[in-house]
C-alpha cells in the first residue's frame, strides 16, 4: 500500500434543529443577497419550503424559487434553472432538498458565469481546471433529506438526457460555502424515501470502507457512519417523528459523502446508469445492488469488514455482516431484485457498457470488467 493521497475536507456546517432561522446569516458570511433557492417539483410546494422561503423574504432576501427539477436531474433542467438565476439577477444559489435539488442547485451556481458546456467538466483528470473559477457564484447547501451528503460534496451528478449516462461533474468551488444541516426539515420524509436516502448513506460509507485506497480519516468516518445508520435508520423509518433517529442520520449522511472522498466502488458503478436508464430512486438502487457487490469483493474486504463487525456489534464477520445487509434491506421494505425497480435482462449489456466508463469503478478493491459486471448485473437482477 502506497502511504500517499490528497486530501480535502468539507465545509462550515451549522447543525442542529431549528437552524433554518439562520438562513439569513448564512446568506450573509457567503456574500448573498439575493438568492435563487434550488429544489425539486415534490418539494417546491410543501410547508417545509414555503416556511424556508418565508424566512428569506422576511430577511429582504425575496423568494426566488426555481423547482422544475427532475428525480434525475438533467442538462435540460440545469439549462432551464442557470436561464432563472440570471433572469433575476440572483447573486448566489440555496440548493435545497434531497440528491436532485442539491446536485442542481450546485450546478446552477457553477455554470451560471461557464461558456462552455457541462460535459466539458466531467470529473475526469484536471477538466475541472477548464472552469472560469471567478464566475462560479456562491452556495448554500440545505439537505432535507440523510442519505445523498451532497451537501458536503465538490461534485454533482447530472444525467445526459441523449445518452441516458450520468455524469460526475466536479470543481473544488462546488463544495458550499455554508451547510444547514437542520433535522427538523427531514421529519415529513415518508417512509420509503427514507429508507432509501439512509441506504444511500449507508451504500455511501461501505463502498468508502472497501476502497483500497490509503485515507485513514475516511476509513474512521465511513466505520463509524455505517454505525450510526444500523443504530438509528431503523428509528427514524419506525417513527418518523424522533428527532434524534432523523438528527443521527443527517450526521451520517455528510459522514457518508465526506468518506468516499476515499473511493466508491461498484455499487453505484451499477446504480448509476440503472437511475440514467430507468430513473430508478438512487439509494434504494444502491441497496439492492449492495448484496451481490459484497459477493463480489469478497476476497479484497473479508478481513477488514471481521474487524468492522465488531465494531458495529454484528456476529460472524464477514459473512455476518453480508448476511446483516441482507436482513437489513427486508427490515426497510427494500426489494430484493433490480426487477422489481423495473430493469430488464435486455438491458444489461447497455448498463455494463455505462458502468465500465463511470468513475466509480476506480474505488473497487476488484477490478471491473465486462464479465463481472454482466454477472453482477445478473445476479442482482
Amino acid at each position: 500500500m502506497s502511504l500517499v493521497g490528497n486530501w480535502s475536507y468539507p465545509t462550515a456546517i451549522r447543525f442542529g434543529a431549528g437552524r433554518i432561522k439562520e438562513l439569513p446569516e448564512a446568506c450573509a458570511a457567503a456574500g448573498i443577497t439575493k438568492p435563487l433557492l434550488v429544489t425539486d417539483r415534490g418539494l417546491a410546494a410543501l410547508p417545509v419550503t414555503q416556511s424556508t422561503l418565508d424566512v428569506l423574504e422576511a430577511a429582504g432576501l425575496g423568494r426566488g424559487l426555481f423547482a422544475e427539477v427532475e428525480p434525475n436531474p438533467n442538462e435540460n433542467n440545469l439549462m432551464a434553472g442557470v436561464a432563472a438565476y440570471n433572469a433575476g439577477g440572483h447573486d448566489g444559489v440555496i440548493a435545497f432538498g434531497g440528491g436532485s435539488g442539491l446536485d442542481l442547485g450546485k450546478m446552477v451556481a457553477f455554470m451560471s458565469g461557464q461558456t462552455r458546456p457541462v460535459w466539458d467538466f466531467e470529473d475526469i483528470g484536471d477538466w475541472w481546471t477548464r472552469a472560469d473559477a471567478d464566475v462560479i457564484a456562491p452556495i448554500i447547501a440545505v439537505p432535507t433529506t440523510a442519505g445523498t451528503g451532497s451537501e458536503v460534496g465538490r461534485a454533482s451528478v447530472i444525467t445526459n438526457s441523449e445518452t441516458h449516462a450520468k455524469k460526475i461533474i466536479f470543481h473544488p468551488k462546488v463544495l458550499p460555502t455554508v451547510v444547514i444541516c437542520d433535522p427538523e426539515l427531514t421529519v415529513g420524509m415518508p417512509r420509503a424515501i427514507t429508507a432509501g436516502t439512509g441506504l444511500d448513506a449507508f451504500a455511501h460509507c461501505v463502498e468508502a470502507f472497501s476502497s483500497p485506497h490509503y485515507h485513514p480519516m475516511s476509513q474512521g468516518i465511513a466505520l463509524e457512519g455505517m454505525r450510526l445508520v444500523r443504530e438509528y435508520l431503523p428509528r427514524a423509518y419506525a417513527d418518523g417523528a424522533d428527532l434524534e433517529a432523523r438528527a443521527n442520520m443527517m450526521s451520517a449522511a455528510a459522514m457518508g459523502a465526506t468518506a468516499f472522498q476515499k473511493g466508491l466502488g461498484a455499487i453505484h458503478a451499477m446504480s448509476h446508469p440503472i437511475g440514467a436508464h430507468f430513473n430508478t430512486h438512487h439509494g434504494t438502487t444502491n441497496a439492492v445492488c449492495m448484496p451481490a457487490v459484497l459477493d463480489l469483493n469478497a476476497p479484497a474486504i473479508a478481513t477488514r469488514f471481521d474487524s468492522a463487525a465488531a465494531y458495529l456489534g454484528i456476529e460472524g464477520g464477514f459473512d455476518g455482516f453480508r448476511a446483516f445487509v441482507q436482513t437489513f434491506n427486508d427490515s426497510l421494505g427494500i426489494p430484493r431484485k433490480l426487477s422489481d425497480l423495473g430493469v430488464t435482462g435486455e438491458s444489461i449489456p447497455a448498463l455494463v457498457r455505462d458502468a465500465l466508463t463511470d468513475p466509480s469503478c476506480g474505488g473497487n478493491p476488484i477490478e471491473l470488467t465486462t464479465e463481472n459486471l454482466t454477472a453482477l448485473f445478473n445476479a442482482a437482477l
